[in-house]
């Protein structure tokens, strides 16, 4: 809506009230006139009409001053019939503000508290089983689509405790900041097209600097050029399903146990492979990886397979199965493959929720 059309309806809504007063103010005085001259009424003087009209308008009609002459009853007829008007006006706004509010709710306009969040942008059949892997990890989700007949396939599947629900046009950048995008922990562009996606990546960089953004490509060779876009994160789906099928040719074993750890664990006995930051407070922090190796396989039953550092110029660097005395720092993450049961004792001593954690700046 254009900043004009806005002023032209407030200065109609403004022009209205004052007709309206204007109105109300010359029946009260005409009241007072045809009245005044009457001994039968106490509609003769300006005090008592207000207060007349206002309970009159009100419906509340006390009784105790009414009009005696033909003419002050026929004005009291247009208070009385104008109540009729004002109070079923005022019901239909009643009305019409409260499905209003809840529409906004539904549809996300009231914004989400989430932080730490990921975030969605496009909705489709791949959206649904990113959200149960998330979801299935405990990490809260804010989709933004814009159908609106996905709003209500999505709040009937999912608590809004866990995934929030954001109608909007994707390039209305105001409205998607209602998804908290700017606390969010990563935003994953899911668009069919390789090219829209770079684009919005690119535009959406301009006014969200700091927001990660993960895509999925369909042309891996396309990798590189959204790396340099700002794109934290890649994903060749092609790359990804050729690998899979090429191991279940060859090492159907080393594949099926690819694909289940990768997915999250739903019962105890279930493996996966999980991504933990180490704080100051970590009992293994300043210890050998090497150590820590041996000591999580005898205290947890759980293995330790790489570790991701920072550079000195902030990057993230994952180093596989080390070798040698390198030391585990705060700030570090440990890749381990574990069970469901391991990990609920694990998290108790790293104290922190699994996957990558927002660095505030």
């Amino acid at each position: 809506m254009s900043t004009s059309f806005k002023k032209n309806a407030h200065l109609r809504l403004a022009l209205l009230i004052a007709v309206a007063f204007s109105v109300y103010f010359f029946l009260v005085w005409l009241l007072v006139y045809v009245e005044k001259d009457s001994a039968q009424t106490a509609l003769n003087t300006y005090s008592n009409a207000f207060w007349y009209s206002i309970v009159t308008l009100t419906t509340v009609g006390y009784g105790d001053i009414f009009p005696a002459t033909f003419w002050g009853r026929y004005i009291s007829l247009i208070f009385i019939f104008t109540s009729i008007g004002i109070f079923g006006l005022l019901i239909g706004q009643l009305t019409t503000l409260m499905a209003t509010i809840k529409e906004n709710k539904k549809l996300g306009y009231n914004g989400t508290s989430f932080t730490d969040h990921a975030i969605i942008i496009g909705w489709n059949e791949f959206g649904w089983h990113v959200v149960d892997q998330l979801v299935g990890v405990g990490r809260r989700v804010a989709v933004v689509t814009n159908r609106k007949d996905d709003v209500d396939l999505i709040r009937e599947k999912y608590s809004s405790k866990n995934v929030f629900v954001l109608f909007s046009d994707y390039n209305n950048h105001e409205l998607l900041r209602k998804s908290n995008i700017e606390e969010a922990n990563i935003a994953f562009v899911n668009m069919a097209d390789d090219t829209d996606k770079l684009v919005y990546v690119l535009n959406l960089k301009k006014v969200f600097p700091n927001t990660e953004f993960v895509v999925t490509l369909e042309n891996g060779d396309l990798k590189n050029t959204f790396l340099s876009a700002g794109v934290s994160n890649t994903i060749s789906t092609q790359e990804i399903s050729s690998k899979l099928l090429a191991s279940y040719m060859f090492e159907p074993d080393v594949a099926s146990y690819s694909e289940s750890i990768l997915s999250y664990a739903q019962t105890d006995g279930d493996y996966d492979i999980k991504q933990l930051l180490v704080t100051s407070s970590n009992p293994y922090s300043g210890k050998s990886y090497q150590d820590v190796f041996f000591d999580m396989k005898k205290r947890y039953n759980s293995v330790l397979i790489g570790i991701t550092k920072r550079d000195k110029f902030g990057n993230r660097k994952l180093i596989k199965n080390p070798m040698g005395d390198l030391k585990i720092h705060p700030g570090d993450y440990v890749i381990i493959i574990l069970n469901g049961k391991s990990f609920k004792l694990l998290k108790k001593v790293f104290n922190v929720e699994e996957g990558m954690v927002k660095e505030r700046k």
